[in-house]
């Protein structure tokens, strides 16, 4: 069985990627990442034009909830497959109440548009799940870089949400996420790099980029005691239903 994985969330418009992108895209292409979940707006819809493999997410991060975004102009566009990274922070001091509208006006367009939603929560769990199960009536949702404890993940997989791995699944002391990646249901399991951020073992401290979620992938299979391939197919055949790609 041949690995073709995926990374459902890279920022590859990132400026820590302007000496060598198309490098670290032809890198992840012979580490058999057969597609590339970009979160961005102009920037990366203009990588996903010049790549069939490089698909985009469009939204106002919540620390930058202040900042204007015309989310609903890149609705329709054929590489714009979701909305995100959207949701609620509070560990950078931005207030919840620049935050919350604009979360809300955002699950609003994403079911509108009929779009899945990538969700990103720190230090904001309660208040994310609150509006989410009290908001959310469109598609699918997705927790990107799910660090959470196995009862935070009973609660997103009981709302029927996805949960995305990243690099943080292989640190040395993140042995409760790994147990909470052996017993998430294969049909709601993603991998993902959130490059640059958060790289792998054994690129942590690195720069990240998109082929290190072979080390991820590893990682997750080991903790389900299943070949890296069995992961890969499963977690590349969730990415594109969920995705319609």
């Amino acid at each position: 069985m041949t690995v073709e994985l995926v990374d459902s969330h890279c920022h590859l418009d990132d400026e820590q990627f302007d000496s060598d992108r198309a490098a670290v895209i032809e890198r992840a292409r012979e580490a058999r990442v057969k597609h590339m979940l970009a979160i961005g707006a102009d920037a990366a819809i203009g990588l996903a034009e010049q790549h069939s493999f490089i698909f985009v997410a469009v939204g106002i991060h919540p620390n930058e909830s202040a900042t204007f975004l015309d989310v609903e102009r890149f609705i329709g566009h054929a590489k714009v497959k979701a909305i995100g990274e959207i949701g609620l922070d509070y560990h950078w001091g931005v207030p919840k109440e620049t935050q919350m509208p604009v979360f809300l006006q955002q699950l609003e367009i994403a079911a509108t548009a009929r779009l899945p939603i990538v969700i990103h929560t720190r230090d904001a769990w309660t208040d994310t799940l609150d509006v989410l199960r009290a908001n959310w009536r469109g598609g699918p949702c997705v927790m990107h870089c799910f660090t959470g404890n196995a009862e935070q993940a009973r609660e997103c997989l009981d709302l029927g949400f996805y949960l995305a791995l990243g690099g943080v699944a292989t640190f040395p002391k993140s042995s409760e996420l790994r147990e909470v990646a052996r017993v998430i249901p294969g049909d709601r399991l993603l991998l993902e790099t959130d490059c640059p951020y958060l790289a792998p073992v054994p690129k942590r401290g690195k720069r990240n980029e998109p082929a290190f979620v072979q080390y991820t992938a590893q990682v997750v299979a080991d903790a389900r005691s299943v070949a890296v391939e069995e992961l890969a197919a499963e977690t590349t055949a969730n990415f594109e239903r969920l995705f319609s790609i």
